[in-house]
């Protein structure tokens, strides 16, 4: 593995390089960072150039300046800037899967600078604008900024997990309590006594739960992608669910994905964090879907 930085436009992006093949990044959603793909790159390293990253504001991408409310469009530059460093052009286009609120950063990618993308998979992309309730979402999302002005990250993660209501692995949208306290963020089970490098991860995603709540969950949570750029770029896009996570928000979002371009949906192995808990039959069955779209 490499590891580099990019200076971008604000931010400074810590990045990993794994393997050798054509160009697929990888882009994480809500308190993760790149070490939360640090195994399904693993998997997929034989057969392709893997790119991971922290995005701006999280873990060891710093802003240049003051934090504030983050801009899909920012984030999906970002991602354009880090696919020109890996090597992706035009005649060579890359693969690209996000997760959740990474899955939108990838369809701002495709919408914006779809000849750089062969293939999107985006995976359970919590766009609340796109299901049938969101006015119901609005008043979540006021509800959070509201909890998180009066009792910081710790009230507003427990108001945006209850509307949620996600089972399974824990979220990235938010800390919980349950089986999340017992898990890696990603999916992964917790081993009983951390090891360093598992211990400093951690630390950086509770970190990075302040800056998630307060400067991304609303800005993303009202994010609607351009269905008409994606149908007319040259990126295929295919919407991504998991098979046990039927009736969560998120995967109703990515068939409400698949409706708005008229494309179906692929079901992964797992929920949302399915690439942390199934890891090898995730990677199998991304390679297959790439392959084949």
């Amino acid at each position: 593995m490499e590891t580099k930085t990019l200076a971008v436009p604000g931010a400074t992006l810590h990045y990993e390089v794994r393997g050798a093949g054509p160009v697929l990044l990888l882009i994480c959603g809500g308190v993760y960072d790149a070490a939360a793909f640090g195994p399904l790159a693993g998997e997929l390293a034989d057969r392709y150039t893997v790119v991971t990253y922290d995005r701006r504001g999280n873990s060891r991408s710093p802003l240049d300046g003051a934090p504030g409310p983050q801009s899909i469009e920012e984030h999906g530059d970002d991602a354009y800037r880090l696919l020109v460093a890996a090597g992706a052009t035009e005649a060579e286009p890359a693969y690209v899967f996000g997760n959740s609120s990474g899955a939108i950063i990838g369809l701002e990618l495709a919408a914006r600078h779809p000849e750089l993308v062969r293939v999107l998979v985006a995976h359970e992309p919590p766009l609340f604008e796109l299901l049938p309730e969101r006015d119901h979402w609005r008043d979540v999302i006021r509800d959070v900024e509201s909890a998180y002005r009066e009792g910081g990250s710790a009230a507003a993660g427990q108001v945006l997990g209850a509307a949620l209501a996600m089972s399974g692995s824990p979220t990235d949208e938010a800390e919980g309590e349950g089986d999340g306290a017992e898990r890696v963020p990603g999916g992964g089970e917790a081993p009983a006594e951390l090891d360093p490098e598992t211990a400093a991860m951690l630390g950086r995603f509770a970190a990075n739960n302040e800056f998630f709540l307060e400067f991304e969950v609303p800005p993303f949570a009202r994010y609607t992608p351009d269905g008409d750029a994606l149908k007319a770029g040259s990126a295929r896009i295919v919407p991504a669910a998991g098979t046990v996570s039927d009736g969560e928000p998120p995967a109703r979002a990515a068939y409400a994905v698949g409706g708005l371009l008229g494309v179906p949906v692929a079901t992964f192995p797992g929920d949302h964090g399915g690439f942390g808990m199934e890891t090898a039959a995730f990677a199998r069955r991304l390679d297959d879907v790439l392959r084949s779209a």
